[in-house]
């Protein structure tokens, strides 16, 4: 079985106090650097072991794009989950991911809800058809998991929910890195006082177009309609989610958007400052590019005794480390296992009726920070997050 991630318990109160390991697809051009959070080949199993179990949650895919590649490695290694539909309105991909996991094909979800021979299903659809779908499958009884980010819009967010919460099932807003190993490891270093009281931080990502879901001449993301923006509310979800667990809830940002790569409608340059409940200003920079790219730290905690970073590993720099010492490298790493313990953390709120490690309310922050970054790009200005 797979092992779980130690994951901090979020409740619904937002002020709550808190790919495979190696390779890039093949066909993708590789950058100058290297770091620890490469993006998953498809190619390469490393890291895997399928499993089976004899009574293990039935779950239909409802999107069987790229996402859907990494989450079916994640779903292969966990017994406790098994792959019985694959549900997409292009015929091919319903087919090629009904053939590579033995579950039955389906055109629509409606057409697998009638069918039946699934309990749950995991939406991985364009932003915009988020909350047709979800209340489609909330209103049917069965277990959901949605991909972030919940919807583009509060209002579709609130209708979720409220479906959500007149459902007999579990609800999940799928944002994998509440489950990232080097999150959590950076997360209790920071509990133990590794650092000192935080000062500030910094998320720094840098990344080149993948061909899964950027290539071709009808990517999604790259219409603004169905991505609801750009980098923002889309990757921007990911590291959002480590700032929010480290710092508390962020208070305002204010930001600066512009659109460099060519193309995509959204932002694909997002430069901005985040300021906390607690005081704390954190800086969150993105940008998507095919240049080369250097070196880079994802990840930089400074605390009033030291730093952590994360980039290749989980680094601590304090009076003991000034060169600075690798945390828990023996631990899994990677951050493909989030995926794996997201669909575990879902399977196991199911068989035991136990909360997730962060309710699907939770995920709205990182829809509002989004928003509030986006506005801010418009008025100039620093933007509420929760006004």
């Amino acid at each position: 079985m797979l092992a779980i991630f130690c994951v901090t318990l979020v409740g619904s109160n937002r002020r709550a106090s808190s790919e495979p390991p190696k390779g890039f697809a093949q066909d993708l051009p590789q950058p100058q650097n290297r770091h620890a959070f490469d993006y998953p080949s498809l190619a390469d199993p490393q890291g895997f072991v399928e499993t089976a179990m004899p009574n293990p949650l039935k779950l239909a895919f409802v999107g069987c794009g790229a996402i859907a590649q990494w989450h079916r490695r994640a779903v292969e290694a966990v017994a406790e989950v098994r792959i019985t539909a694959a549900i997409d309105v292009d015929p091919a991909k319903a087919e090629a991911m009904a053939k590579a996991t033995g579950g039955a094909p389906f055109a629509s979800l409606e057409a697998g809800l009638a069918a039946g021979g699934f309990e749950a299903v995991l939406l991985m659809l364009p932003h915009h058809l988020h909350e047709s779908a979800a209340l489609t499958a909330l209103e049917a009884g069965v277990h959901v998991m949605l991909e972030k980010p919940m919807a583009t819009e509060l209002d579709a967010c609130n209708r979720i929910l409220a479906a959500a919460s007149r459902a007999p099932g579990v609800f999940m807003v799928a944002e994998n890195a509440q489950y990232w190993p080097e999150i959590e490891i950076a997360s209790e270093a920071i509990a133990a006082g590794a650092i000192g009281e935080i000062v500030t931080a910094r998320v720094q990502l840098f990344f080149p177009p993948m061909p899964q879901f950027y290539g071709g001449e009808k990517a999604w993301r790259l219409d603004s309609h169905s991505a609801g923006g750009g980098l923002s509310i889309d990757t921007g979800s990911h590291y959002i989610r480590p700032l929010r667990l480290w710092l508390g809830e962020v208070d305002e940002v204010v930001a600066a958007m512009e659109h460099p790569f060519p193309g995509m409608q959204g932002e694909s340059l997002a430069r901005s400052l985040f300021r906390f409940e607690s005081g704390v200003v954190a800086s969150f920079d993105l940008l998507l590019t095919a240049g080369a790219i250097a070196p880079q730290e994802i990840f930089r905690i400074t605390g009033r005794e030291g730093e952590i970073t994360i980039g290749a590993g989980v680094t601590l720099y304090d009076a003991a480390n000034r060169r600075g010492q690798k945390l828990d490298e023996n631990r899994p790493q990677g951050y493909m296992a989030s995926y794996q313990g997201q669909i575990a953390d879902f399977a196991r709120a199911i068989a035991s009726g136990e909360p997730l490690a962060a309710s699907a309310e939770y995920s709205l922050g990182e829809v509002r920070t989004a928003l509030a970054m986006a506005r801010s790009a418009k008025t100039k200005r620093w933007e509420k997050v929760w006004d």
